[in-house]
């Protein structure tokens, strides 16, 4: 079975994967008949980073992606797996979500690193809410606003690090890769407003991203002690703040 808890991938994935896998378990014990597997829905899936790994746990999972290149290693990436029949790549994206698939056909959908790219995030989330069966859950990742400013001040660009904080939309600067970014406030607003009921909030890679590379590689030991320590800091509430990304679980009904 493939993991997308690989060493130093790991540290990007783990606590998402963990909450993830938890939300597929208890939703597939209430599947009727159990055991029978779940739908599962991955916007801007992109390659199948989770997809695939959903898949080998016994999940149909469709795969959004505006990206032909994307879904074609998405279609390879399946078949190295052993689970072409059951992952699904359509091209297209949030915004005209409910064109490319049914409405309230998903037990399960993901909406991972898609709202920072949505020029209406709100509306990004009410269509992938529209999504669900009326017991459905969505899993939401997002870059975090301060930790990208954090980031930029640990790196020596102050100037950086203060247009982040004051930005709307938590930019550093023209250079920036992302048109925006997130506070956990900001995202439970947006999916309490779509009709969600939010079950929890994590911080991913709270510390991954501002360890040296040289040590995570060369101490031994130091990836799955790292990746330990970001399981542990994910679901404390004053480490959100600075966390590269928020993951938010949230239930229908």
């Amino acid at each position: 079975m493939s993991d997308p808890l690989r060493p130093r991938a790991s540290l990007r994935t783990a606590v998402v994967w963990e909450v993830l896998k938890d939300a597929l378990e208890r939703r597939a014990k209430a599947a009727v008949p159990e055991g029978s597997g779940l739908d599962v829905l991955d916007t801007g899936g992109g390659t199948g980073n989770f997809a695939v790994p959903v898949a080998e746990l016994g999940h149909r999972v469709t795969v959004v992606d505006p990206s032909p290149d994307a879904l074609f290693a998405l279609e390879r990436r399946a078949a190295e797996a052993g689970v072409t029949d059951r992952v699904r790549g359509v091209q297209g994206d949030a915004g005209g979500l409910l064109d490319v698939v049914e409405s309230g056909a998903y037990d399960v959908v993901l909406c991972h690193g898609v709202l920072e790219y949505l020029d209406d995030p709100a509306g990004g989330v009410r269509n992938v809410v529209r999504a669900l069966r009326p017991s459905g859950t969505l899993s939401l990742l997002a870059a975090g606003r301060n930790g990208a400013v954090l980031a930029r001040a640990i790196a020596g660009h102050f100037g950086e690090a203060r247009r982040g904080l004051t930005d709307p939309d938590g930019r550093w600067g023209e250079g920036d890769p992302l048109p925006r970014r997130f506070t956990a406030e900001e995202l439970t607003a947006l999916v309490g407003e779509a009709g969600l009921e939010v079950a929890s909030v994590h911080g991913v890679r709270v510390f991954a991203d501002l360890v040296p590379g040289v040590l995570v590689d060369t101490e031994p030991g130091a990836v799955e002690a790292l990746r330990e320590l970001e399981l542990a800091a994910a679901e404390l509430p004053a480490f959100h703040s600075i966390a590269t990304q928020l993951h938010v679980l949230a239930h229908r009904g």
